[in-house]
């Protein structure tokens, strides 16, 4: 506050103050002048009142004193007893001579012979002397003499009055007072409050510059991720892509059947190598379409036992804990092996110098937790090892994150179990601590369907790879002149056309095909989904199989109801594939 607004906000108290005094003033000198006009009234209404009660007296005794009965007369005297401010009275005949008198025990009688008549004023007593008369004739006189209230008494009636006038100054003064104190502590709080507001623009200001460093700190992360991603997958695919070309060069160049056979196997092993390394991309992302089924864990676990014994080290056993009355959960079963063996190829490899990995499966009741909210079944793998630190824990999940020496992990293993259980509608947990192992559990939310009674293997082969013609729809000739020879290598009569459009003109030319197998990204306006919606209403009957290498498509086809097969593919998954469809259509 400037020095300006203190002069100012001083000077207005000082005024209030000034106000104050002169209302205090001002109520005192009326408390004083009413005081001397009540003293004045009082005396004059006292000299009243005792004249109206000789008056009374005189009239009462006419009667009296006209027969000269000296009893009766003493009988109205006696009775001004029951007024205890009167202290003498007397009563006199013409000759003044007393006739009756009366005085209150310990004051002077009544005088012998009447005064004057009229009022005769006193500091302590009001005397009056009243004539009696009958008409016209005088009969004697009577004498009153009555008491004054003591000015003590009178002052101590004015006492309260004046209490009242002080509490009335006080007051004042008081409301005065508080008046300025008010306003300055209202200056004090704009003060106060222009100082919190420069404060909270400063605050603001500070939050949101706080923010935006936040934002560029997260898009910094972002790019580093996005950096180790595409970094890693670089890395990964150029050694599959070194393999799959060096590989094709030799076959090309060499006669060998045993180098051919060996290098044509590298190939494959880099090839299944890449289209893994794709699945688990696309399972972390979510975006890999899922073939859920209602699995019962407590059948499906211990018939997985033996493949994660394999995995495993002889110097590791395992052992099974699985609760009584297991709920169903519905999941793409194969993705369920593959999360629980990554999960175990890790708990392995933090497994050194041997130990025991537990897998335990039990129910949770009324899970709410994150976004997390209802029954789930926890599937936890439970291993001794070197264990986790927290910065190891807070990354596990990011795709090519790996804490294993070159070589010996892609670092995608848990970004798969990621993927999997988020779009199973569960969640997965890291416990773990330097020394004392590591426990990852897999939230799945429980099914209220009914499980299979029995889970039915794959058809061989050769049972379904039977005869019929196949439209094949794939625009690129390269893929579409191997598919064909995977077809015919089936026993399929393979016909191939380039579009969409191409596919619906064949079919009503030549609709004596058995399965249609399209690709669904294709050029020209119209993709697999408009193909296979165009063909299951206008030939109800005639099956149809797509394609795509692209995820949110096989992820669309999939909700659509319509048979997906991911690209890449291996002859036996078309041959199964293919045979499945044609048997649903044929029951």
């Amino acid at each position: 506050m400037s020095w300006r607004d203190r002069f100012k906000f001083g000077r207005t108290g000082f005024m209030f103050g000034g106000l104050a005094l002169v209302g205090a003033l001002a109520l005192v000198t009326m408390g004083l002048v009413m005081g001397v006009y009540n003293e004045r009234a009082y005396r004059i209404q006292k000299t009243r009142e005792v004249a109206v009660q000789a008056q009374i007296l005189a009239a009462s005794i006419t009667a009296a004193l006209a027969f000269d009965d000296r009893k009766v007369a003493q009988e109205y005297v006696e009775a001004l007893r029951a007024n205890p401010e009167v202290e003498a009275a007397g009563v006199y005949d013409t000759t003044g001579q007393r006739v009756a008198g009366y005085a209150r025990t310990g004051a002077a009688p009544p005088p012998d012979r009447p005064n004057v008549e009229g009022v005769a004023p006193d500091d302590h007593y009001r005397i009056v002397t009243a004539p009696v008369r009958q008409g016209e004739i005088a009969l004697g006189s009577v004498y009153l003499r009555s008491v004054v209230e003591p000015l003590p008494r009178r002052l101590a009636r004015y006492a309260g009055i004046a209490v009242l006038l002080v509490m009335a100054v006080l007051l004042v003064s008081v409301l005065g007072v508080g008046q300025a104190l008010l306003r300055r502590a209202n200056a004090r709080l704009e003060e106060r409050a222009l100082a919190l507001g420069v404060a909270n623009n400063a605050l603001q200001i500070h939050i949101q510059e706080r923010e935006r460093a936040e934002e560029a700190l997260r898009q910094g992360q972002k790019m580093e991720a996005i950096g180790k991603l595409t970094g890693g997958l670089a890395h990964d695919f150029n050694n599959l892509l070194m393999v799959a070309s060096g590989g094709l060069d030799i076959l090309e160049k060499s006669d060998d059947p045993a180098k051919r056979k060996r290098f044509g196997a590298a190939v494959r092993q880099a090839l299944d190598r890449g289209a893994e390394l794709t699945s688990k991309l696309l399972a972390f992302s979510r975006r890999s379409p899922l073939k859920p089924e209602v699995v019962d864990l407590s059948t499906r676990i211990p018939a997985l036992s033996i493949l994660l014994e394999r995995s495993l080290r002889q110097d590791i056993e395992l052992e099974l804990r699985l609760a009584d009355g297991l709920w169903p959960v519905e999941v793409d079963p194969t993705q369920l092996e593959v999360s629980l063996l990554n999960v175990a190829v890790n708990a392995r490899d933090a497994m050194p110098k041997g130990g025991k990995l537990t897998v335990i499966a039990e129910n949770v009741y009324d899970l709410v937790e994150n976004d997390l909210n209802g029954d789930f079944v926890r599937l936890a793998v439970l291993d001794e090892g070197v264990g986790m630190p927290e910065e190891h824990i807070a990354r596990a999940f990011e795709p090519f994150f790996t804490t294993k020496e070159v070589g010996r992990g892609t670092g995608l293993g848990l970004s798969q179990v990621y993927g999997f259980t988020r779009a199973s509608g569960g969640d997965v947990r890291i416990e773990s601590a330097p020394g004392l192992g590591t426990v990852v559990s897999l939230l799945l939310p429980r099914s209220t369907k009914t499980p299979p009674a029995a889970i039915p293997g794959p058809a061989p082969v050769a049972d379904r790879a039977r005869q019929g013609r196949v439209l094949l729809v794939e625009d690129d000739d390269t893929v579409a002149m191997v598919v064909v020879e995977m077809l015919q290598a089936l026993a399929y009569q393979p016909i191939r056309v380039a579009s969409a459009a191409a596919a619906l003109r064949m079919l009503d030319q030549s609709g004596d095909f058995d399965i249609v197998f399209s690709d669904m990204v294709m050029p020209g306006g119209m993709g697999g989904m408009d193909l296979a919606r165009a063909v299951s209403q206008k030939y109800p009957r005639l099956p149809i199989v797509l394609t795509t290498g692209f995820s949110e498509a096989a992820t669309a086809a999939a909700q659509a109801g319509f048979r997906v097969l991911p690209k890449p593919y291996a002859i036996e998954a078309l041959a199964n594939e293919l045979g499945a469809v044609r048997e649903d259509s044929q029951a």
